[in-house]
This record gives structure tokens, sequence and C-alpha cells, in this order.
């Protein structure tokens, strides 16, 4: 027999949507702080001859770590707007910071202590992110200072006040682009951070499958090529849901208990721990961190240039064996990484045996602890697995075929794992606003009896 969840879980509709007046306003502030980003993605820096910029980009980096970056940005890095950075230095802030705090006594006290803690470290991520962001943006102004095309100089008046208003304008694009990621999660739906990355990968399909489809009329690719390679991206989209709505069950059993003359406990229950516990964070952690290297080298390098810089952005071009063994490493050490954050195996234990529950057949304490470290280990290793699989074999197909970039297996995943994390999150409001509705009912009836 189905339970009273599952029941109201199985009533939602788009009328129980239209009754959700929270809901809807969340929604709709959500929407409208995408608007203005994709808007913001148009707005040119001042000082930079945008046709000269996308040629270049286009001919040096397009398939590189920079044409990543451009895919993350929406089309911002090429088109050379205030949002060319995008959210991704406050990533790379996040990572830094979580890594200072698993290693630095005091960040790991101020992690622990709760709300107060919490906003601390948001604060000293916030400061971060403004020092990274104007390393990248000053390499940036620099680079573009030396670079031209067919078309004339990338910068129509270079010196010492277009890097000023480039670093400026960057930043100030980051800090906006944050302080909105940071008002969708507090007042929309869905993590905003995800979200901004999501919309500007989902804003480039349309031109990505327009350039699908002409590379076919070209005769460039074959039509069962493409074919073949759309069914294997529906295939790996089936495969990337599959994947993070599968959990191992963990029994858990409440001993009964005597209170008067009646008996309490004895239920039994099970604790879900998915198979990517990470979630979506690896690839996109791993990607932040290898465009902090290859941002300067891109812009920097020249024509002909064997320098260090030249050679890290070779290195680091798709399909490289370099960035795709760097790529695999960081998304195996981010799988494990994120997971001791999220998951606490001694906490867990713990918790568990201050309520009285048990996992049959191990004892409370050190050895539950030990048992969920040796289970979340194995999940996490398979997990590692299907994320470097899943973000590598496209990235292959890629590099030797010439597929767009926006087919990758990052971006595909970062989509699919974004749009179930905010559906679950809109069934979650759903829910709530059907049992307050419930609640509301219950309390008239009391009264007219």
């Amino acid at each position: 027999m189905a339970s009273a969840a599952e029941q109201l879980a199985a009533n939602l509709s788009l009328g129980t949507l239209s009754k959700a007046t929270e809901l809807k306003k969340r929604i709709w502030f959500t929407l409208g702080a995408l608007l203005v980003y994709r808007i913001g993605t148009y707005i040119p820096v001042p000082g930079v001859d945008a046709s000269v910029l996308s040629e270049l980009l286009q001919s040096r980096a397009g398939s590189g770590v920079l044409g990543m970056f451009n895919m993350f940005s929406g089309g911002a890095l090429g088109r050379m707007t205030v949002f060319a950075l995008n959210i991704m230095p406050y990533i790379s802030a996040s990572i830094i910071i979580q890594l200072m705090s698993a290693a630095i006594p005091t960040l790991e006290t101020l992690k622990k202590e709760g709300e107060s803690g919490r906003k601390k470290l948001n604060q000293y991520t916030r400061y971060l992110t403004v020092l990274i962001a104007m390393f990248q943006s000053y390499g940036i102004a620099v680079g573009l200072e030396s670079m031209r095309g067919s078309f004339g100089a990338a910068v129509i008046d270079p010196g010492m006040f277009f890097r000023l208003s480039c670093v400026v304008s960057l930043v100030g694009g980051t800090m906006f682009l944050m302080w909105i990621g940071e008002q969708i999660t507090a007042r929309g739906i869905g993590n905003g951070t995800s979200l901004i990355i999501f919309s500007g990968i989902v804003a480039n399909v349309p031109h990505a499958l327009a350039t699908l489809l002409e590379l076919g009329r070209t005769g460039a690719l074959s039509p069962v090529f493409i074919l073949a390679f759309i069914v294997i991206a529906l295939a790996v989209i089936a495969f990337i849901v599959f994947i993070e709505r599968a959990h191992r069950r963990i029994a858990i059993q409440y001993p009964k208990r005597q209170v008067g003359t009646r008996m309490f406990g004895g239920d039994a229950t099970h604790m879900p721990l998915k198979i990517n516990t990470s979630g979506v964070i690896p690839p996109i952690f791993a990607s932040s961190i290898l465009l902090i290297p290859a941002t300067i080298s891109g812009f920097s390098s020249r024509t002909g240039d064997a320098g260090f810089l030249g050679v890290i952005g070779n290195a680091l071009a798709h399909g490289q064996p370099a960035y795709m063994v760097a790529y695999a490493a960081l998304i195996v050490f981010f799988s494990y990484f994120y997971t001791a954050v999220v998951f606490n195996p001694q906490e867990t234990a713990d918790n568990l045996k201050k309520y009285g529950g048990f996992i049959p057949g191990i004892r409370p304490g050190s050895a539950t602890a030990d048992y969920f470290d040796h289970v979340l280990t194995r999940l996490t290793t398979v997990g590692a697995i299907y994320l470097v699989v899943v973000c590598l074999l496209p990235e292959i197909l890629i590099s030797n075929y010439g597929v767009p970039f926006y087919f990758g297996g990052t971006s595909i995943m970062i989509v699919v794992s974004v749009t179930m994390d905010t559906v679950t999150q809109i069934q979650s409001h759903l829910l709530a606003h059907q049992y307050e509705g419930l609640i509301r009912k219950a309390r008239v009836r009391g009264r007219g009896r």
C-alpha cells in the first residue's frame, strides 16, 4: 500500500503548480535573474574589437580549454563582454577555501561553528574570488594587447587605461554574477552557481546543433556518424540519469523500548548512499582548475612562439594526453575530496548511536564508522570511474571528429544533473504546499466540530 507521501507525489500536476503561489514567485525570480545574466553576456568590455577576438578565439583556442571557458560563459568570452570570466573565479575560490578548511585548524573550527562559521567562510571565499578575478582579468588584458588578426589589433587603444578598465569590468561582472547566484539559491529554485553555468551551456545548444548539421551538409561528417552520435548522446543522458538516481541502501534497526505499559520503537529503515555522492561538482572543479593556467597561456601565446606559456596551451588542448590525464586525475581527486566533505562516517555513526540505531551485525561506534567508510570508499571509486568515462569519452570524439564543443561529456552531465536537482526541488516545494493545504483543512474541520 502506498504511503501518504507517495500518494501526494502521484497527485502532483500543473493544477497543483498553479496554486503554489510561493513556488511560482521563486520560479519567476530564477527566470528573471537568469535573463539578467544572459543580457549581461552581450555588454562588451570597452576598447575591444569583438570581431578580431572572435576570429582569434576560433582559430587558436576554439577547441582547447579556452573553448570550454567560452562554453561555460555562454559565449561571453568570444564576445569579450563583462561576464567573460563567468562564475569560474568563485568556483576556484570555493575549491581553495574547502581545501584549506581541511588542512588549517582555524578554518576547520569555523566550519564546525554552524551558521556563523559558514558566513565567515563565505566572506573569505568572496575576498579570494576578487583576487583570482583580478589576476585572470589582468592576464587577459595584457594578452589582448598583443593579439592581432586579419582585421587588425584586438585592442583599439592599448595602454594602462585599457588594462584598468578591463580589470574593473571583468571583476565587477564576476562579483555581480556571484551575487546573482547567491540570490537564486536563497530566493529562487535550485543552486544559483550551477544554474548560471547551466544557462550558459543551454543558450548555445541551438548554435551547436546548427553547426553539427552544417558539418553534415558540407560532407565533413557523414549522416550515419551524425545519427550515431545523437544516439550515443541520448544513451549517455540515460546512463547519467540511471547512475545519479542509483544508491546503496544500508539497513538501520532501532531497538524497542518500554515506556510505562507501552512499547515504542523497533522500527527498521534504511540509509541511502548515492553511488555518485559528489554529483557534478568534480567535473566543474576540475575544469575550473585547468582554466586558471590555460586562460593566460591561451591569450598570451603567439603564433610560432615556443615559450613556456605556449607549451602549456598546447598541452592543455583537447585530445592531448596531458589534458586527458590531468582532467581524469582532478576528477578522481575531487570525487573523493568532496565526498569526504559532505559525508563524515564517524559523525554519522555517532549520531546513529546517540538515537539508539544500529546496523544489523555491526557493533555501534567505531565499527559502524569503519563500515560506513568501507562502503563509501567503494561507492566513490565506482562514481569516480563513471565520471571519468562520461567526461572523457565524448571529449575524444570531439577532438578526433570535430563535433561541436557543447556536446562534451562535462556539458551534458552538468545539464542533466542540474535539471534533475531543480526538478527535485520543485517537487519538494509542491509536496510542502500540499501538506500545508491538508493541515489548513484539518484545522478548519477541527474548528467546525
